[in-house]
């Protein structure tokens, strides 16, 4: 089958097609914009109550400004950044 052939077919099967008339367009594209604007301030409520409840959470948590040591691992600071490396231990 060739491409002209193709695109003729193509053509014909688009008139049978049933196209939604002006109105219907424009309904459902408001429907659409709608439940999208829903979604996205569910979605942001919901990240908003769950970042502040995290926030909040860790505010009772106990700062370390020690690192962890492991045996066998050398630990360099470099100011307020610790940088831990291991030796594989034989």
């Amino acid at each position: 089958m060739s491409f002209i052939q193709y695109l003729k077919d193509t053509r014909s099967e688009l008139k049978h097609v049933a196209w939604p008339t002006r109105i219907q367009t424009i309904i459902y594209t408001v429907i659409v914009i709608g439940i999208s604007l829903f979604v996205a301030v569910y979605l942001g409520l919901f990240d908003y109550i769950f970042t502040t409840a995290l926030s909040r959470g860790l505010q009772f948590v106990p700062a370390s400004s020690q690192g962890i040591d492991f045996e066998g691992a050398a630990s360099t600071s470099l100011g307020e950044i610790t940088v831990s490396t291991s030796t594989p231990q034989e």
